[in-house]
């Protein structure tokens, strides 16, 4: 599978598309993958800048995972629908399929996820994207789990644990596969903590495809 990145450092934080790749590389699937990254940027800021556009128009990628601005999503839903409906348009005319990474509510404003899971929701009803569910995972493993914590030190990006937490929903969510099992060394991480990030994923998952 290709897959084209266009998002800030929520993405790149962590190397989440080198952790996917090689987790996926466990189940037999190659993942290539490139990322446009800037830091704080929106989804229309990488669209006027043309980079991403250009690099969607070559045809290179199976997927293109849109993240937008981690709280733009909040304050104006309409402008990030906008957004991914002219990315959309653009990834299926090269043929391709377009994910959205719902990411999570800054640790001291829990209450921001539903915002944040709806903007994204309608987004991905609106143009048929695949949705992958880092946000609402998130919340329900911290609603469960004291530790590890998934916040870094500024409440809003991930720790290494958040970012673990987040490829292992994006095996699930894009490529259909369990983490469970899943052995792959991850720079800050023990292997315990690991595991445990990886059963209670698989289970939330789960339980959100069965609507519980």
């Amino acid at each position: 599978m290709r897959i084209l990145y266009v998002g800030n450092s929520f993405t790149s934080r962590n190397n989440l598309p080198g952790t996917l790749a090689a987790m996926a590389a466990t189940r037999g699937i190659s993942v290539e993958h490139r990322l446009i990254s800037a830091g704080g940027a929106s989804l229309r800021q990488h669209l006027n800048a043309g980079k991403a556009l250009a690099e969607i128009a070559s045809g290179a990628y199976d997927v293109v995972v849109l993240q937008e601005q981690s709280t733009l999503p909040v304050k104006s839903p309409a402008r990030m629908r906008e957004s991914v409906r002219d990315f959309h348009a653009a990834i299926e005319a090269a043929g391709a399929r377009t994910a959205l990474y719902l990411t999570w509510a800054r640790r001291n404003q829990p209450e921001a996820q539903t915002a944040l899971t709806t903007a994204y929701a309608e987004a991905a009803a609106e143009t048929g994207a695949t949705l992958i569910p880092v946000g609402l995972v998130w919340e329900r493993f911290l609603a469960t789990y004291d530790e590890p914590v998934l916040h870094d030190r500024d409440n809003s990006h991930p720790a290494p644990a958040g970012s673990y937490l987040a490829a292992c929903v994006f095996l699930v969510a894009l490529l259909g596969e369990s983490p469970e099992g899943i052995e792959v060394p991850v720079k800050g991480l023990d292997a315990e903590t690991a595991e445990l990030i990886r059963r209670a994923t698989w289970s939330i998952c789960a339980d959100l495809v069965e609507g519980n």
